[in-house]
């Protein structure tokens, strides 16, 4: 199949291979245009792009492709049978989702109709899903309401963060792509309709969660949260999860609850903590233990948690005993509020 591909971070790259490799035409790359990106802020392309252009692929960068109608005629001469599209960063106006004759196809990071929207791996370990998954879909004019062609699902685990979880549904994505292609040849052209019908796809309920964009208040940590709602923070929000050690930025990069119900979820080491320390005994934020060669157990309005590691401001990354010595930490001490 010829195919016109879209796509953007790291996250799009393996399903942009996949279907190189699988033998399709890729007759052209959309991703979004270069960016300032790292300390000196020099101009970068987009992960895909890079990706397309050692692959000696044509690419394409409009800033808002609704509005950009040059590069929508572009687009429509390199005459795709189909258009996949695995997180692009914009909507994609009726004009482009009418072009290919075999449609427009993405590939979601969720279980459909679970979590719509930008950050549906974020929501779904913030709100503590126990699965989650990838869906095909065929592409509406409306925020991920097509009906899903495909769908797989995978667990999630209490210390997954959101990284882990990414990379494993990045992978997916790209499996499912290849298998979604051959059917939609296999059903061939014509009216929309018929064509889904062909394909047996199921439509999504009306009942629906919004995966909405994160603000910068969502990634501060309340240490009068419960343990679990703030390890669901830090693994849902990594690398981003902040609090603040005496005036300083702290990045708190892994954390377990200790929560003896889900002793079965956590380490070991972690494990032989429970029990410790009686609910709501101490300030939220509070050190409660220093423990050599494991991290920082804190308190929170609920059971404790333990930092295992963290990034202090100025500083590269530690854990364990790393941790401890880097802040310099001690049983009593409190997190800044």
């Amino acid at each position: 199949m010829n195919i016109l591909y879209w796509g953007t971070p790291e996250y799009s790259v393996p399903t942009l291979l996949a279907l190189h490799n699988a033998g399709h035409q890729i007759v052209g790359v959309v991703s979004q245009p270069d960016r300032k990106r790292g300390r000196g802020k020099q101009l970068l392309p987009s992960a895909v792009k890079a990706c397309a252009q050692s692959l000696g692929l044509p690419v394409y960068t409009p800033e808002r492709i609704k509005t950009d109608l040059d590069c929508q005629q572009e687009l429509a001469d390199l005459q795709p049978d189909a258009s996949v599209v695995v997180a692009f960063g914009q909507i994609l106006p009726k004009s482009v989702l009418n072009q290919p004759p075999l449609g427009c196809w993405n590939g979601h990071g969720s279980l459909l109709p679970r979590w719509r929207g930008a950050g549906p791996i974020q929501w779904a370990l913030l709100e503590g899903d126990s699965e989650t998954g990838v869906g095909v879909m065929s592409m509406e004019e409306g925020l991920d309401t097509g009906p899903v062609l495909l769908e797989q699902k995978i667990p999630i685990s209490l210390c997954q963060n959101a990284l882990e979880l990414g990379e494993q549904l990045s992978q997916l994505t790209a499996v499912l792509m290849v298998e979604a292609m051959e059917l939609i040849h296999s059903a061939g052209v014509g009216v929309e309709s018929d064509r889904l019908a062909r394909l047996k796809v199921r439509h999504q309920g009306s009942e629906f969660s919004y995966a909405r964009m994160l603000k910068k208040d969502d990634f501060l940590i309340n240490w009068s949260d419960s343990a679990l709602c703030t390890h669901r923070k830090v693994m849902g929000l990594y690398p981003g999860a902040l609090t603040s050690w005496r005036k300083k930025r702290l990045k708190v990069l892994s954390t377990e609850p200790l929560i003896d119900r889900l002793s079965n979820e956590i380490s070991q080491e972690a494990r032989s903590l429970l029990g410790r320390w009686k609910t709501g005994e101490h300030e939220p934020g509070t050190v409660l233990d220093c423990v050599n060669n494991l991290g920082i157990v804190v308190s929170t309005s609920g059971c404790p948690v333990l930092i295992r590691e963290a990034q202090l401001e100025g500083k590269v990354s530690s854990s364990s005993q790393g941790l401890i010595q880097q802040l310099a930490a001690s049983t009593g001490d409190i997190f800044d509020k």
